[in-house]
């Protein structure tokens, strides 16, 4: 029945069909029928199909199928789908899937879990990878040391191609993946390196300082991550060696954990900009999400008020001319939109280092302008709704005024607030969303009522 019902799904496939037939067999127990329907896929499709199932099936699935899952599926896994598919392997299964992963993985999986989980996985690993591991602990959280892996391949500077050739035929501790060969002193201090393209082009007596890549860097253990993701990304490196205070090489990071730091931090730029606090995921359950939305949403009530207060100063106006109980929001509601375009463009352009101190007031001049005139051509569209649709010329004029102050001020809100937030030393996305529609809504209605009540009332 297995080798039917795999052979209608795609070999390698995540579909609808191969998570339902999943399912099915794990409410029927099938073991078998369970190991050849995940076994085609990737580890990261595992992941996926732990991650999209409810909590009782994911519990269900991991306790049948739980011999099987290695350490890459755990490193593949959300970090909160990843601490509660730990929790239902032993300890005895939870060590033999850590023992496969390179020392960053282990490292990225044990800085979540509490000390007691963290000796059992460490008293599992061998000398050398434990001591790795908890030396890499010992580095700040979010630092180079956390992100490197410790399996690094090096050769000393006087070594040539087909010494460094038997070195790597012969050597049984290879890393599962890298790109290069470094070169240190007798101090272990990095020189330079050669990618394995140049080495397997070269012949064997060519010295490994003749072929060394141009644009050698280095980087301290103690950087941010996110400033060593900055450099792969610029630089377009494929690995970088990391050294300690006294420039020693202590690991290497690769452009893979790079780029799940870029990764993640356009993810958690996403969610702060929405109001959902920078941890979300769908895989939270009810309370979580709750307690993570609720503070954003109090904030927004506070500022609907703030605008329902200054609404309320202008009743009279409000009374005297109801269309602009039509018409004011409008202009809020643009203000917001317009809003949002430069504060996306500009935390985006924060977090890609285009939008530097040097630079700061050509961009602000630049959203100015575009506000103004954005606001002009809108403005004219609302002059002419104003007279043809409520019967008032000056009320058109009023309203297209508005329009302009607004859409000025929501390029500058954009562009200021997180610019602002950034020198503070604070996530430029943090809450901008927030500050910047607060602003338009306020600037929106006051500037149409007040505007209504000089010229009209």
């Amino acid at each position: 029945m297995a080798e039917s019902l795999t052979a209608d799904l795609n070999d390698d496939a995540l579909d609808a069909r191969r998570v339902t037939a999943i399912l099915d067999a794990v409410d029927a127990g099938d073991t078998g029928l369970l190991t050849a329907l995940l076994e085609p896929l990737h580890a990261a499709d595992i992941a996926d199909v732990l991650e999209q199932i409810s909590p009782s099936e994911r519990r269900d699935l991991v306790a049948l199928w739980s011999g099987e899952i290695d350490g890459e599926i755990l490193s593949e896994l959300d970090d909160a789908i990843r601490d509660e598919v730990i929790a239902a392997l032993s300890p005895t299964e939870l060590s033999e899937a850590m023992r496969e992963l390179d020392t960053d993985d282990v490292v990225d999986i044990l800085e979540d879990m509490d000390v007691p989980q963290q000796g059992i996985i460490l008293d599992a690993l061998d000398d050398a990878d434990r001591f790795a591991v908890q030396q890499a602990l010992g580095y700040p959280e979010g630092s180079a040391g956390r992100l490197m892996q410790r399996e690094v391949v090096i050769a000393p500077e006087h070594w040539t191609v087909g010494e460094a050739i038997d070195h790597l035929r012969n050597s049984d501790r290879l890393p599962d993946q890298f790109y290069h060969v470094i070169l240190v002193d007798p101090r272990m201090k990095p020189l330079g390196y050669a990618t394995l393209g140049r080495i397997l082009s070269s012949k064997r007596e060519t010295k490994l300082r003749d072929i060394l890549e141009d644009g050698f860097r280095t980087v301290k253990a103690t950087e941010e991550e996110e400033d060593v993701a900055y450099f792969f990304n610029q630089y377009h490196m494929i690995s970088c060696p990391v050294v300690d205070a006294d420039d020693r090489l202590v690991g290497v990071i690769t452009i893979d954990d790079a780029m799940n730091v870029l990764d993640e931090e356009h993810h958690e730029d996403v969610l702060l900009l929405a109001g959902v606090g920078e941890e979300s995921s769908i895989a939270d359950g009810i309370r979580e999400t709750v307690r993570q939305r609720f503070p954003w949403l109090f904030v927004n009530l506070i500022a609907a008020n703030l605008s329902a207060l200054v609404i309320g100063q202008f009743h009279g106006t409000i009374s005297a001319i109801v269309a602009l109980a039509a018409l004011m929001p409008i202009v809020a509601s643009m203000g917001g939109n317009a809003g949002t375009q430069s504060l996306t463009v500009a935390v985006r352009a924060l977090a890609t280092r285009d939008l530097t101190t040097s630079n700061a007031m050509r961009v602000v001049r630049r959203e100015a302008a575009v506000g103004v005139i954005n606001g002009l051509g809108f403005a004219s569209v609302m002059a002419i709704v104003g007279w043809l649709g409520y019967g008032s010329a000056m009320l058109g004029v009023v309203i297209g005024m508005a329009m302009i102050v607004n859409l000025f001020v929501a390029a500058l809100a954009g562009t200021l607030v997180p610019l602002t937030l950034n020198r503070m030393g604070l996530d430029p996305a943090l809450s901008s969303g927030t500050f910047v529609t607060t602003m338009t809504d306020l600037m929106g209605f006051f500037v149409s009522l007040g505007l209504a009540t000089l010229v009209l009332v």
